[in-house]
């Protein structure tokens, strides 16, 4: 079993569900905690499959490659035959075009189903093909944007052009740590680093634009507090993210690349679960950040990365 929980990178998908399951709550505005709608639960589903598959699959085409850098993962290493993890990987990403394609019906709307086909076709389109060249990391952040825009869907939207601001920044903010990653293997590139460092940072405020546009326009309260310390606080948790990355570009060593790969990876919980708390108060915030339970206990199991 451990094989498999490390091939499909069980701690980091508590961040797929957190991403799917604050888009929902951003676009509903759901103020007391309640069982979650169907659609919200579907789409959930949804990104556990497509976040599952894309891992899977990206093992499957990288064999050759991790048998020469990574030889100790499941695939190398033979724990797990390369053909059932391919057969794996193709049913978990059927499973995720199902769950979007039922959030779809549930929700009376087709935008969950398109934003699936449009997540199947980036994941392939990444594991296959892109991840090696240039744009490798806009696809990987592309992937993480529609992840938002499936959750967002389900509930009918985005509404508004302030929460447009979340699905384009987050998916920035991923295509910085993947460039951040590029290297991890081996010994990194510090104008690498720095690039993805930089992407990083412009993706969390691309994103912090879901309150600051709104602020701009004279509107002074986010949910249960006010604007201003809503962007403090966001500024705090991007800067700690920044300066881990900082670290490292400092000193490139591989382990202090893969901490702030991790820590950055971690980040997304929590930036979900502040973006929530703009939305809909304090109370689906906490729901949300207890995703971080998931991802600290999968982490003593496998590595995130």
């Amino acid at each position: 079993m451990l094989p498999w929980l490390r091939l499909v990178r069980l701690p980091n998908l508590a961040t797929a569900a957190a991403d799917s399951l604050a888009g929902y709550l951003v676009v509903s505005g759901l103020q007391a905690v309640q069982w979650p709608p169907a659609a919200c639960l579907l789409a959930v589903l949804a990104s556990l499959g497509f976040y599952a598959a894309g891992m899977v699959l990206n093992d499957v085409y990288d064999v050759a490659i991790d048998r020469a850098e990574r030889p100790e993962r499941p695939l190398p290493s033979g724990a797990i035959a390369v053909r059932r993890a391919a057969a794996v990987g193709n049913l978990l990403m059927a499973v995720g075009a199902a769950a979007a394609c039922g959030a779809a019906f549930v929700a009376n709307t087709p935008w969950p189903a398109f934003v699936g086909a449009a997540l199947t076709a980036a994941i392939w389109l990444y594991d296959r093909h892109a991840k090696a060249t240039p744009l490798g990391p806009a696809v990987m952040g592309a992937c993480r944007g529609l992840n938002w825009l499936l959750g967002m869907t389900a509930a009918g939207g985005p509404t508004a052009v302030h929460q447009w601001a979340i699905p384009l920044g987050m998916a920035i903010y991923v295509a910085g740590i993947t460039l951040f990653a590029r290297d991890e293997a081996g010994r990194s590139r510090r104008a690498m680093l720095v690039a993805g460092a930089v992407t990083m940072a412009v993706g969390l405020a691309v994103a912090a634009g879901f309150v600051w546009l709104p602020l701009r326009d004279g509107v002074a309260r986010v949910a249960t507090l006010p604007a201003p310390t809503w962007l403090m606080l966001w500024g705090i948790l991007s800067a700690s993210v920044i300066l881990r990355a900082i670290q490292a570009v400092a000193s490139p060593s591989i382990p202090r690349v893969r901490a702030a790969v991790g820590n950055a990876i971690m980040a997304i919980i929590t930036l979900d679960a502040v973006l929530v708390l703009a939305a809909c108060g304090e109370r689906w915030a906490i729901v949300v950040i207890c995703l971080l339970a998931w991802f600290l206990l999968g982490r003593r199991l496998v590595p995130p990365t």
